[in-house]
């Protein structure tokens, strides 16, 4: 099974200066902002809703 190595990625936080309960605390965006990584995802706006909308519509083919 893949997954998450959560062991690294807490070495990562605690080398940083995060205490354990610091780190659990973060939300998934803190932890890629502490992390050092770009966000894969465009955000989700308006203008970002109106492309999944178009692309994923159940009512293909609907005026």
């Amino acid at each position: 099974m893949s997954g998450f190595d959560w062991s690294a990625l807490l070495r990562v936080g605690v080398a940083g200066g995060l205490k354990p309960a610091e780190f659990w605390a973060l939300t998934p965006a803190e932890l890629v902002l502490v992390l050092g990584l770009e966000a894969v995802e465009k955000p989700l706006n308006r203008a970002r809703l109106a492309e999944l909308e178009r692309m994923y519509s159940d009512m293909k083919g609907a005026p």
